[in-house]
């Protein structure tokens, strides 16, 4: 499979008004400019400005705490093998305090043997949600007492979104940033 860049950048005179405009609201807001998944999304500046104000709303205002929003981010990256994703929420993962150890169990394909409690219930939450496309009573409830009804809501937007945003970016091709510091994943088997 070819791994050449599909949606590069457009270029400002190639855009069209409304990408432009859409480009211009994403460099005024928190992320500063079109990056990653933007890039191609870019093509259909409607669902971009509608996906980056849910994704705003995920990364900088949801009920969860960064570290857990994080860990979520990383359990879909590595389910997607996404490396642009990846290589940007790994370090923002062991910030927001997700152990290294967890972050390189998951960059192995593994199940973190020891997570914080919060984080083991997001972790089985996500895996079994992929697995079985639900979620069994007793896991609905654990998350519900610790996370809230909120916090699931919040889980399933995080995890929706960048499942998206991975499709996108897989589709797409777009690699992960040159002044990427972080090992790449590996391909996980089907």
């Amino acid at each position: 499979m070819s791994h050449i860049e599909r949606m590069p950048m457009l270029e400002p005179a190639a855009m069209n008004e409304a990408q432009r405009k859409a480009a211009q609201a994403l460099a005024a807001g928190p992320r500063g400019g079109v990056k990653g998944p933007f890039i191609a999304l870019l093509r259909s500046p409607e669902l971009m400005d509608r996906l980056q104000q849910v994704g705003e709303y995920l990364r900088f205002r949801s009920s969860l705490e960064a570290r857990i929003s994080e860990l979520l981010m990383l359990v879909v990256s590595r389910a997607w093998t996404q490396q642009f994703e990846w290589s940007v929420h790994a370090p923002l993962a062991l910030k927001a305090g997700v152990a290294a150890q967890t972050v390189q169990s998951l960059a192995e394909g593994r199940r973190p043997e020891s997570m914080a409690r919060d984080e083991a219930l997001a972790y089985d939450f996500c895996d079994e949600l992929a697995r079985t496309r639900g979620v069994s009573d007793a896991t609905y409830r654990s998350a519900v007492d610790r996370f809230g009804e909120r916090g699931v809501i919040d889980m399933l937007g995080v995890i929706g979104y960048f499942t998206t945003v991975s499709m996108v970016l897989n589709v797409a091709h777009t690699p992960a940033p040159k002044e990427a510091d972080i090992e790449p994943l590996n391909s996980l088997p089907m």
